[in-house]
This record gives structure tokens, sequence and C-alpha cells, in this order.
């Protein structure tokens, strides 16, 4: 099991560069989990992606029932209170937060196309290349 993050979703069912990358992850640890949070961010991209003509309406809700069948669990809420402290000492997101918290909470790797946020969390986020080169976690 791994937390992924809206990133590695995206790229996992959205084809392009960095797709086969994304999908060596789901080879090497199928079962995926993320925050509710994750919903929200992936249909930002499915809708920004169809404004600027990059997919159509019918390959973005494609794309949706794809990538919430790659979610395991997506109603692990982290805490609140663990996401604020984090976010207070570290001047990370909210938002990133949540992942963060979620992968200390169950234990398990982050694993995001974020290499700003990997190098910000060593202790707990993997950038998607280095996971797959490492052979998982």
């Amino acid at each position: 099991m791994i937390v992924v993050d809206t990133n590695v979703i995206a790229y996992a069912v959205i084809p392009g560069a960095k797709t086969a990358t994304a999908l060596a992850t789901i080879a090497q640890d199928p079962e995926w989990v993320a925050p509710p949070l994750w919903r929200s961010e992936f249909r930002n991209v499915l809708a920004t992606s169809v404004r600027t003509k990059r997919l159509t309406l019918s390959q973005a809700l494609a794309a949706w029932e794809h990538a919430v069948g790659l979610i395991a669990e997506s109603d692990l809420a982290p805490d609140c209170g663990a996401i604020l402290r984090l976010s207070a000492a570290t001047g990370a997101s909210a938002y990133d937060c949540e992942y963060v918290v979620l992968a200390q909470t169950l234990g398990v790797p982050l694993v995001t196309a974020d290499n700003r946020l990997a190098r910000r969390f060593p202790d707990v986020v993997v950038a998607m290349d280095h996971y797959r080169r490492a052979g998982g976690e």
C-alpha cells in the first residue's frame, strides 16, 4: 500500500510523458490510497484539461472512472489537527500536508511527482521516479 497524490493519479489515467512511470508504480504497488481531497483536486485537473481542449468531456469522464477504480480507499480523512500542526511547522500547504499526514498515519510512503514535496518531507515522501527505481518501499 502507498499513498499517492493527485499528480500520480492524473499521470496514470491521462496519457502523457509520465504515464509509463505512473503505470510502473501501479505494477510495483497496486494498492493506492489517498485522502478525500484527491477527488476535488482531480476534478479540477479534468476540468482544466477539458477547458484547454487537452481532453474531450467524454475522455475526462472516462479518466474519472478509471481514477476512482485505482484508489482502494479514498475516504481516509487524516486528522485536521495533525495537518494544521504540520503546515504551521513546515510552511507547506494544508493540501500537501493532508497527503503527508495520511502517509504518516498509515506508516506507508507518499509517492508523488512533486519533487519539491519529496525534498521537503524526505522521511515519508518519495518521488515517483525514485520509487520506481528503488523497487518500492
